[in-house]
């Protein structure tokens, strides 16, 4: 019986080898063509189009695609727009074979790329070749449905219809929903995948603010906070005004060298506590602040993330920032005392402090330094931090490795040394809704990126132009003020980016650098627009509300708004002379 199995066994093995032998000899007789074709999808602004779908059709007919997951029909372009194709052909179909890749994506027009045999590169049974491919936009339901879904929620956050993060929280998932829902059905209501949604959230934004919130989270157990708050008042000796004019130059200079979002993260408690003392609302002080600290970091390639944007695209440097942009920056801050001292008039008249001396006194027992020690410490990583910041292009490094990486050890000695409570800390003091608020931002901004909503504004700008510098300044700024107002301001810049380098380039007298100081100044000046327009407004508004004294966004529209207008006038200004 056992030799019966062996025998059965052997026989089985050796029809197994003869069957492989003679699968291997056809191989060898009718071997076949790998075909390798490679490139990058670009659309008309010249920046990669990532999630494009390729397909490989043979003689009008479609054809398999050779991947790691085996024998696919289709494959989708990289997060940088390239792609990779291989597939195998007969030698007897390969040599008169009509070969056609065709590239589709929704927002975008289809497109077509043909090739015969001739057109590749051979080697050995191998043949390879490279080809780009240019999709221009189609304004399809897609977009359409995401436009809508923008405006909609920038409504009820405006009308304070909704909370700002569960209005932004609707909206971001809507888009995901229909992309999921009527997008699988028709891919014309595909608006943003999952992976590009969660690539379009800024993560070095969020870990910044996460770092600097935990940051100050600590420092308010020393009292700090309180002893500036107290210092201040000294020095304004009770006059609100003069209180306000100290406030905004401090936050405006060190914006310029710090970046706006730290320095209202660091500086807004001191300003509550300082309202508070005076018994008045934190909200006559904070706003004019935040539109401060928004000129302050337009003046510097490390003030706001535009600029360094900017910087890095068009190779300018510290010096050529501070040389063009300073200066109309002081001309905006000094209009904007001006501008706050008007439009506060009445509360400036009304807020006065009776028995000066007295009150500083009792502030000065009430607001002392609790704990030098963790203080000490605390500016030391402080410091540390800052130089970081300052430093980050030569490291080559993201502005929130250091901010975590300080707010870890800072967070550690308080543990360690029993003055810090972790989950009172990270209840208490971490602004999670704002938090959330930009995570579901960068969604939605994402969204609108992704069906062409942007791209639409920027070859508007690059129409209208027409080889016009006057025209082509004022397009710049003014488009970029005003978008920037309503969206956030990186997508927005690296959309233009292209298209102010391709207008420098072909525009006499653009060569001096002009448009990218339109650019610059529209971008970063536009955040005082809306109270969602630069990230240091929501990052203040979030520490506001949480003290009890939340901002409205139409409060904040009626004082930002027609500063904003002003300001970018002054810059147009600036700019044409």
């Amino acid at each position: 019986m056992k030799s019966n199995k062996s025998l059965i066994f052997i026989l089985a093995v050796f029809f197994l080898l003869m069957l492989t032998r003679f699968n291997s000899a056809e191989e060898i007789k009718n071997p076949q063509s790998s075909f390798f074709i490679s490139g990058t999808v670009f659309d008309s602004h010249q920046e990669p189009v990532r999630e494009a779908r390729l397909r490989v059709l043979v003689n009008g007919t479609p054809h398999k695609i050779i991947s790691s997951q085996g024998e696919v029909d289709l494959v989708e372009t990289s997060s940088h727009g390239g792609y990779q194709i291989e597939f195998r052909l007969p030698p007897d179909t390969a040599e008169t074979a009509r070969i056609q890749i065709e590239v589709t994506k929704n927002s975008y027009r289809s497109a077509e790329l043909e090739f015969g045999k001739k057109d590749f590169a051979p080697q050995n049974q191998n043949f390879f070749t490279v080809d780009n491919v240019e999709l221009s936009r189609s304004l399809g339901p897609a977009f359409y449905i995401a436009t809508i879904i923008f405006l909609l929620t920038y409504l009820l956050i405006s009308f304070d219809i909704l909370h700002r993060t569960v209005a932004s929280m609707l909206g971001a998932t809507t888009m995901l929903l229909t992309t999921y829902t009527l997008g699988t059905l028709n891919l014309d209501y595909r608006i943003i995948s999952f992976e590009r949604a969660i690539g379009a959230v800024d993560m070095n934004v969020i870990f910044l603010l996460l770092g600097m919130m935990i940051i100050v989270g600590v420092l308010k157990h020393t009292g700090v906070f309180q002893w500036c708050a107290y210092m201040s008042f000294r020095i304004s000796r009770g006059n609100l005004f003069i209180l306000s004019l100290i406030s905004m130059v401090f936050v405006a200079v060190t914006s310029a060298f710090l970046d706006n979002v730290t320095t209202m993260l660091l500086y807004t408690p001191v300003t509550i506590e300082i309202a508070l003392a005076m018994k008045i609302s934190p909200l006559i002080l904070l706003i004019p602040e935040v539109m401060a600290s928004n000129i302050g970091g337009t003046a510097t390639l490390i003030g706001d993330p535009p600029n360094i944007m900017i910087g890095s695209y068009a190779g300018l440097t510290f010096m050529q920032f501070v040389k063009n942009l300073a200066p109309v920056c002081l001309i905006c801050l000094v209009v904007l005392v001006f501008y706050d001292r008007f439009f506060h008039r009445k509360q400036y008249a009304l807020t006065q402090i009776k028995n000066i001396d007295e009150f500083i006194q009792t502030l000065k027992k009430n607001c002392r330094i609790k704990d030098p020690i963790l203080l000490r410490y605390g500016l030391l990583i402080i410091g540390v931090v800052i130089a970081f910041f300052a430093s980050h292009g030569f490291w080559k490094m993201e502005v929130c490795i250091p901010a975590l990486f300080g707010a870890g050890v800072l967070f550690a000695y308080g543990v360690l040394t029993k003055k810090i409570k972790i989950f009172e800390l990270l209840e208490k003091d971490i602004e999670w809704s704002t938090l959330l608020f930009f995570v579901f931002l960068f969604i939605i901004v994402g969204a609108v990126e992704e069906a062409g909503l942007l791209s639409l504004v920027a070859d508007y700008v690059l129409k209208l132009s027409q080889g016009n510098l006057t025209v082509a300044v004022c397009l710049i700024l003014w488009v970029s003020a005003i978008m920037s107002a309503f969206v956030d301001n990186i997508p927005f810049t690296a959309t233009m980016l292209p298209i102010t380098a391709y207008l420098t380039n072909v525009i006499p007298g653009a060569e001096t650098g002009v448009l990218w100081w339109a650019l610059a100044l529209g971008a970063c000046l536009g955040g005082n627009g809306t109270l969602i327009g630069a990230s240091a407004n929501v990052v203040t508004m979030g520490i506001s509300e949480s003290a009890g004294h939340p901002i409205r966004f139409l409060d904040f529209m009626k004082y930002g708004f027609i500063f904003m207008l002003i300001s970018v006038a002054i810059c147009n200004l600036w700019l044409l002379i």
